[in-house]
């Protein structure tokens, strides 16, 4: 493997949240709740990392802060205009993967 600078991994670490965000932007309709069954994180995960690499790296940011820029929005807009009830079945295979893992 070739050997990385910190500066390169830290830009090439960048631009893969960056496409990741950019590719859950354009898929919004893969909900939050179907993150977690199959992946074990949603948006709301990555908006907590990003607020705690915020809090490590002495960045002032609030968790709101942090959530906006993961959804790309508001929260509060996201949620109105993208997220509906969860399903159920989605429900039901959110608590048995909670299961499994604990």
């Amino acid at each position: 493997m070739t050997e990385l600078t910190q500066t390169q991994k830290d830009q090439l670490d960048a631009a893969a949240f960056r496409r990741l965000l950019k590719h859950l932007d354009a898929n919004k309709d893969v909900q939050n709740i179907d993150l977690m069954i199959l992946a074990g994180f949603c948006r709301n995960c990555l908006s907590k990392w990003y607020k705690a690499a915020a809090d490590n790296a002495g960045i002032e940011l609030s968790d709101m802060e942090a959530r906006e820029r993961v959804y790309g929005m508001p929260y509060a807009d996201w949620k109105t205009n993208h997220q509906p009830k969860a399903t159920q079945e989605q429900l039901a295979a959110f608590e048995a993967r909670k299961h499994k893992e604990g």
